[in-house]
């Protein structure tokens, strides 16, 4: 495969959510992952696109799924703001928390995603004695009070509406750390992959990808039909899903199709999982 025809594959790869990791490049090209990194590193000195820990962006950071998305506002992000988002759907959220908690191991690290699903993990995480990394001061807050529980954080810029530290520059400000696994949230979920309505956090997103041997995704069934937006990652990259039972069975076959465990947390309060559907 000639230069011209890798860098065609890259740039159109990048056309839709402005992001691709460096897996999927090798999927996508014949060549060796020297050649990819080359191709890429002469891109970026073209100014066409920007590399990221894990992959490339569209040059800037600022290329849009949907036509009609906007920059980051200043000091902001795109998005539904945290105040507003906590109260959706609370009753699904926190039982999805509570099924995710029970998939975590006493005295294991793991790496917990910004969100008002993820932070329904929290209560129930104080016997386990856990290690966690987390980019969001709504899960800290959460977690302080715990003294089994010890706490880790990047460096970079809080995002007051999310309450969440990001590095918008793209640069890696993650301690040194590698979990089993990765539990995240997202803005919607569909054959595309999981999306993000900021481009900042997918490139957040990704940092915490790559460093987990196991991607556990939270969201409620709401989320299958929520608007497009920024891919983090394809439906391959992800292991689980736990949901509410409001997902239909085209959504549930849609997941199980693409080989990820499909976990359904029943309402009641005693937090039952049921596995597969």
């Amino acid at each position: 495969m000639h230069a011209a025809e890798r860098e065609r594959i890259i740039l159109e790869s990048l056309e839709d959510s402005g992001f691709i990791s460096f897996r999927d490049l090798e999927a996508r090209i014949t060549a060796s992952p020297a050649t990819i990194r080359r191709d890429l590193d002469r891109l970026v000195e073209q100014g066409r696109i920007e590399r990221v820990r894990g992959g490339a962006r569209s040059a800037g950071g600022d290329k849009p799924a949907p036509a009609t998305a906007q920059p980051s506002p200043p000091g902001g992000l795109l998005g539904v703001p945290f105040h507003e988002n906590i109260g959706r759907n609370r009753a699904a959220k926190e039982a999805i928390g509570r099924a995710a908690a029970k998939l975590c191991v006493p005295g294991e690290g793991v790496m917990i995603d910004g969100g008002s699903t993820t932070l329904q993990m929290c209560p129930h995480l104080a016997p386990l004695g856990l290690q966690v990394l987390t980019t969001s001061l709504h899960i800290v807050s959460a977690l302080l009070p715990q003294p089994a529980t010890r706490i880790l954080l990047p460096s970079g810029q809080v995002f007051r509406e999310q309450n969440v530290i990001l590095s918008p520059s793209g640069e890696d400000s993650m301690p040194h750390f590698h979990a089993p696994k990765l539990f995240m949230g997202a803005a919607s979920i569909g054959p595309a992959g999981l999306m993000q309505a900021d481009i900042i956090l997918v490139v957040s997103e990704r940092r915490l990808i790559e460093r987990a041997d196991e991607v556990i995704v939270l969201v409620d069934s709401s989320k299958f039909s929520g608007p497009s937006g920024h891919v983090v990652c394809a439906l391959s990259e992800i292991d689980t899903v736990i949901t509410d039972p409001g997902i239909t069975d085209a959504q549930a076959g849609m997941l199980e199709g693409a080989g990820i465990r499909l976990m359904v947390a029943d309402m009641p309060r005693q937090g039952v999982v049921r596995a597969g559907r």
